[in-house]
């Protein structure tokens, strides 16, 4: 375990700087070199073996980029966040899923010439705590340890709006005292094994890794993320500047692809869940087909059991434990870059003093293609939303 914590402190580390312009400078460099020897580059996705990543591999599965000519790669799995970041950045992939604020850091804080191009997903993530724990509110983690996928995610935001709301505070070293909860930085993958061993009383991470120890009988969903914010993005995925410039039909391809897998997987849901696992041809994950199922295609029974233990507080949203619709609407960039201001985290952030959040709703998403591609699968109501590009954001404890 030793080992296993100073290998993910390291990627962590890693991750950090390239979120510097220093720390990016080189891999920009790269990404500039690679981009000049090969214009005409295919599909290169880049991914994590999360449920956040089905819409690209599905897109994959279903060839729907090849049905429109396109010419495509085997998508690459990387093991960790720093990985997939350094090799976006340096041009090694050109389509990747990246956690929403990574995206904000990405673009002010390493410089880099990319951009987001639509939602990958929303909701799909949940707070897990120890099954064995007596940790029946948010306000029972006082004194205790959860730990987080990077400071620049999602879940660190929600997570501490919830401490916010029950006045604990979070600190990133020391013992933690009993108003005060430490935060953690983990690779999802050991997540598990840490509060299997009592290191951490929990986590909040992206699925399958709370169905995993669901199914394992070693935890249990305190909050699912998204009965906190409704329909909030984890993951969005991001694009280089280049390619959406001097390859705007190539792009406008990708994107269509990328709507149409989520309009497919919304209503193909177990079949999902069987294409990505272990069991699958592709292999794409090394998870079981029961596990993502969980997640993809929860059980009636396990609907009504999350909220009769108060994980789901707002059945009348009618929310998915993870579910898809591409439009990134600018008042959720917005209300992202106040509450990331507002969040504690480590490492530089000088960049987001001056950053105006409708600035960034404008400057960070490119939605021309996005737009288009929801008109070509028939508009927002396959995605059970209205009719618009406009919405309130809706956040309650």
């Amino acid at each position: 375990m030793t080992d296993t914590i100073s290998h993910s402190r390291r990627r962590i580390l890693k991750l950090s700087a390239l979120f510097t312009a220093a720390g990016a400078a080189p891999l920009l460099s790269m990404l500039s070199s690679a981009l000049a020897a090969e214009p005409s580059a295919p599909v290169r996705v880049g991914y994590l073996p999360i449920t956040d990543a089905a819409p690209l591999l599905i897109t994959h599965q279903n060839q729907l980029w090849q049905a429109q000519g396109l010419k495509v790669e085997q998508p690459r799995m990387f093991r960790s966040w720093a990985q997939l970041v350094e090799a976006f950045l340096s041009g090694r992939v050109n389509v990747v899923h990246m956690l929403s604020p990574m995206s904000v850091y990405a673009r002010y804080g390493s410089k880099s010439p990319s951009r987001v191009v639509a939602w990958n997903h929303v909701d799909g993530s949940s707070l897990a705590v120890a099954a064995d724990g007596n940790y029946k509110e948010i306000k029972d983690l006082g004194g205790t340890t959860i730990a987080i996928p990077f400071w620049y995610s999602i879940h660190n935001i929600i997570l501490q709006y919830l401490f916010k709301k029950e006045g604990l505070e979070p600190i990133g070293e020391g013992t933690p005292g009993d108003q005060q909860v430490k935060l953690v930085v983990m690779a999802p993958s050991d997540m598990l094994p840490a509060m299997a061993t009592g290191r951490v009383a929990g986590y909040i991470v992206a699925e399958p890794f709370v169905a995993l120890s669901e199914v394992r009988n070693i935890g249990r969903v305190l909050r699912f993320t998204g009965d906190v914010w409704k329909e909030h993005a984890c993951c969005v995925v991001m694009m280089h500047e280049h390619d959406l410039e001097a390859r705007s039909k190539w792009s406008q391809k990708v994107v269509n692809g990328i709507v149409e897998a989520q309009a497919w997987v919304r209503e193909n849901r177990k079949e999902s869940a069987r294409l990505l696992s272990r069991a699958g041809a592709q292999r794409y994950m090394p998870h079981t087909e029961e596990v993502l199922a969980k997640v993809l295609a929860p059980s009636p029974e396990d609907n009504a059991f999350h909220a009769s233990t108060g994980a789901i507080r707002h059945g009348e949203w009618d929310s998915h434990r993870i579910d898809f619709q591409p439009y990134p609407y600018p008042s959720y960039t917005e209300r992202m870059i106040e509450m990331l201001k507002e969040t504690y985290v480590e490492g530089k952030r000088d960049f987001l003093t001056n950053l105006a959040p409708e600035f960034a709703a404008q400057d960070l998403v490119d939605d021309r293609f996005v737009k288009h591609a929801i008109g070509r699968v028939g508009g927002m109501k396959v995605f059970d939303q209205p009719e618009s590009f406009t919405r309130t954001e809706i956040i309650d404890a």
